[in-house]
């Protein structure tokens, strides 16, 4: 059984890694170099990737800071929706989750 201070400590090591990430995603859509049009169609392609990963890695950050806070209201654990306690196995795929199996389906 993993504690909550666990789980916490987890999750922040994910926040921090997100937003390192992040500021990776953000510095290679600053800088464009292409001289020729075959460059920077390869150049938008690539931004479009990096932005939906950008948004994908925001998303994550957004529902980590949630999980954080709940854990600081005592609420970690439990179903946002119905309040039945979410299982371990499922926090353990998804310690950021709000939800149990049962709501998130």
């Amino acid at each position: 059984m993993t504690s909550t201070s666990q789980r916490k400590a987890q999750l922040e090591a994910r926040l921090a890694d997100l937003k390192s990430r992040l500021v990776g995603i953000e510095a290679e859509l600053d800088s464009h170099n292409a001289q020729d049009w075959e460059d920077l169609a390869t150049e938008r392609e690539t931004d479009e990737v990096l932005q939906d990963l950008g948004n994908a890695g925001q998303l994550e950050m957004r529902q980590i800071e949630a999980a954080l806070q709940r854990i600081e209201d005592g609420e970690y654990g439990f179903c946002a929706k119905c309040g039945a306690e979410i299982s371990e196995d499922r926090l353990d795929l998804l310690p950021q989750t709000p939800f149990c199996r049962s709501c998130a389906a």
